[in-house]
């Protein structure tokens, strides 16, 4: 039995199993897994033919599980082996293929023959030479298949195939031993051939699809370097990347990529991140900031010291998570496993009523068997295991090449209902640090050396307010004056003499009790504080009291991308909101910045009641998605339908990952419309994917059972819906999020 809610002790073990067809063989490979003491929760998936098992831990469980793969007739293989084989050439496996081909294309000259009006039939020795062969020695995997499913007392693809093309050669081989000796009697043997030779190069090139569609997930793995450059005493040591340790400090050249997440220790460089993030242009890296394993570096020799290896890092998550998101069942996967489950006995119960409603309707045997042949053929149910599954791992794969993460299967499919998307304010819509927004000086006054002025006495203090003085300074390349006896109050501000003139900055509470006068400010002093501004303010000293110089107003700056993000997902019908903690007159101010109304605001919201917020929504019967930075908004994007988790170059990206269902790796705000776009995308092709392989079906029985097809047509067929789905599924690999 599958539970709902595993234990919080369940273990994870991931398996690779080799030899699965269709969907009925996942469902036996999930039944024989359950049975298994201990599990928890399995998940079976044929695109990757992989299984996720949580089950509590105990002695050699592994190696039962193994067991009860083997048992159930398939082999179990190394969780990575399907990544292993994504590596082969483009043309592996395609031997037996061709050999089958070589075999079976003469069988069908006489009907080449039929189409030209010749009559080209080959002796029936030679039919039987071509075709036994390809019915026994190519077709040896589906009887060992569809024997296992037999002792399971359940049904799959190969006893599908099997039965019918056994049924198909037998009864050639009967009709040349029964006929007269100079007899030109129609037999089969080609029918049995080709569709053991169809099916067989519809699952390769299946594979080959399926190698495309791993790409992503490969080129993560290709990210990380094999040897990094160790600085130890004797200078720089190659060392395997395995045996570097936190701590250690590497050398980085030029076009390396970085092997480890780490701080940079001397030099700057500019680093491509775009693997990543989907980031397109180079990010200045200077000493003291992060850089992440898998990056490329630019044109400049590093030193960094490494702050995590191996499964810790940033990569390393990130490649989990996309497994994990491949490996997922989305939710619509169920409504396929439950038809799997019944869907080969219904199709061997309709074979048999072909086959007796031919025979009592006056039809000769053969005839009644061929078509009965057609409808087990043409029923094989490939198409529709790999529907779902392929589709999920191309849109997840290119998403992740775009910075999008998406978590799991389940984001991905509820994200395109969105009806509400809820924005946190610091950090996601702004830029999350203050800045300088307002100098105000009298008429008449030097604003730049003002300017300059209070940002030499601010520049030794590591205070937000200051930083954002001398950073605006800094962005106009203004000249700082030498600054003497600076003195810092706690909790009010500094003083500083500048050619021998004392200055004092602080907040104006600060300034009044010095004697300061605001009149001068009083029109604009209202105003900035009806916008929800910081206030500071810049005075000099006097023989006469405290003279007051300039108003300086902070404030977060909205982010370049947020205006256009908005009127994107409005564009999409959807309603868009913004929490904050702010007053209502700075959240209003900030609002009418990035284009949002004043009904489209909470404000004075605390951290902790965000997520009750965000539940509110919910209960009205909404979809609601929650962008946060992923740092301190966890509990609301938890609440959330999908929580969109926004990492932040400040080290949030670890916790950005593991807080939301979608993690956008980049402080771009136009890729939460990428990410739902994405999510309608992929959505879209799971249905037309199970829209195919119900239409094979449901069209091919009928049409096969009425006599409207034979049994070559019918492999043909059946081999088509799988590529067919495939196809459709990769053409996802094309997207790209508009910008």
């Amino acid at each position: 039995m599958t539970h709902p809610h595993p234990d919080p002790s369940a273990i994870r073990i991931d398996l690779g199993i080799h030899g699965m067809t269709c969907a009925s063989c996942v469902a036996r490979a999930e039944r024989a897994l359950k049975k298994v003491p201990g599990v928890q929760d399995v998940a079976v998936n044929l695109a990757t033919e992989s299984a996720r098992v949580m089950v509590l831990p105990s002695e050699q469980v592994e190696a039962r599980l193994k067991r009860a793969v083997r048992d159930a007739g398939y082999e179990p293989v190394a969780a990575n082996a399907a990544m292993d084989a994504a590596s082969e050439s483009s043309w592996a496996g395609f031997g037996p293929v061709a050999f089958g081909l070589a075999l079976s294309l003469p069988l069908l000259l006489p009907m080449l023959g039929d189409l030209l009006g010749r009559h080209w039939m080959l002796p029936a020795w030679l039919q039987f030479a071509l075709a036994t062969p390809v019915q026994f020695v190519l077709g040896a995997r589906f009887y060992k298949a569809g024997w296992h499913a037999v002792k399971a007392r359940s049904g799959n693809m190969d006893l599908l195939v099997s039965i019918g093309t056994t049924a198909g050669w037998a009864l050639s081989v009967w009709l040349w031993l029964s006929s007269p000796a100079n007899a030109m009697t129609h037999l089969y043997f080609e029918a049995s051939a080709v569709v053991i030779t169809l099916v067989m190069l519809g699952k390769w090139l299946e594979a080959r699809a399926k190698r495309q569609t791993t790409s992503a997930i490969r080129a993560l793995h290709a990210l990380r370097p094999d040897t990094a450059h160790l600085l130890g005493l004797d200078g720089e040591v190659d060392v395997p990347i395995d045996e570097v340790l936190v701590g250690d400090q590497l050398v980085v050249r030029p076009g390396e990529r970085f092997a480890v997440d780490a701080v940079l220790l001397e030099g700057q460089t500019q680093v491509d991140e775009s693997m990543l993030t989907g980031e397109p242009l180079p990010v200045a890296k200077t000493m003291g900031e992060r850089v992440t394993g898998g990056t490329l570096n630019g044109d400049g020799r590093v030193v960094i010291q490494v702050r995590a290896v191996g499964v810790d890092t940033v990569l390393a998550n990130i490649i989990r998570l996309v497994e994990d998101a491949q490996s997922a069942k989305a939710p619509i996967q169920r409504l396929v496993d439950q038809v799997s489950a019944v869907f080969v006995p219904v199709v061997l119960v309709l074979a048999l009523i072909t086959l007796l409603g031919w025979w009592f309707s006056g039809h000769g045997f053969e005839v009644a068997l061929i078509q009965s042949v057609t409808v087990l053929v043409i029923a094989c149910p490939c198409a529709l295991g790999l529907a779902t599954p392929v589709a999920i791992m191309a849109g997840t794969g290119v998403a992740a090449q775009h910075g999008i993460l998406i978590k799991d299967a389940q984001a991905l499919e509820l994200a395109h209902k969105a009806q509400v998307v809820v924005f946190d304010k610091t950090g996601t819509l702004t830029v999350g640090h203050a800045r300088l927004t307002s100098f105000v000086v009298p008429s008449g006054a030097d604003v730049t050396q003002l300017l300059g002025i209070a940002a030499a006495i601010q520049s030794g203090s590591s205070h937000p307010l200051a930083r954002a003085v001398v950073v605006a300074a800094q962005e106009k390349n203004l000249p700082l004056p030498t600054v003497s006896h600076i003195v810092s109050v706690p909790g009010k501000g500094q003083q500083g003499q500048v050619n021998a003139v004392e200055y004092c900055i602080g907040n104006p509470l600060w300034i009044k009790e010095l004697g300061g006068d605001f009149q001068a400010f009083d029109m604009q002093l209202q105003t900035l504080q009806a916008q929800g501004a910081t206030l500071a303010v810049m005075g000099q000293r006097t023989a006469t009291g405290l003279d007051v110089l300039a108003l300086m107003a902070f404030g977060d700056e909205p982010k370049v991308s947020a205006m256009p993000a908005i009127a994107a997902l409005r564009a999409r019908g959807i309603q868009v909101l913004m929490l904050s903690g702010d007053h209502q007159a700075a959240a209003q101010a900030m609002a009418r910045r990035v284009g949002l109304q004043p009904s489209e605001v909470i404000s004075d919201v605390l951290p902790g009641d965000k997520a009750a917020h965000v539940l509110a929504l919910r209960q009205h019967g909404q979809t609601v998605v929650m962008v946060g930075d992923g740092v301190n908004d966890a509990p609301a994007l938890a609440a959330a339908d999908v929580g969109m988790a926004m990492a932040n170059a400040e080290g949030g990206t670890d916790v950005a990952m593991h807080a939301a269902g979608i993690t956008l790796m980049r402080g771009d705000l136009s890729l939460v419309a990428a990410a739902l776009d994405i999510s309608s995308r992929t959505v879209a092709k799971i249905r037309q994917n199970l829209f195919w392989a119900f239409i094979y079906n449901v069209a091919g029985i009928p049409l096969a059972a009425l006599g409207y097809l034979n049994p070559v047509m019918a492999g043909a067929a059946m081999a088509l819906s799988s590529v067919s789905v495939m196809s459709n599924a990769l053409l996802l690999r094309r997207w790209k999020p508009k910008i």
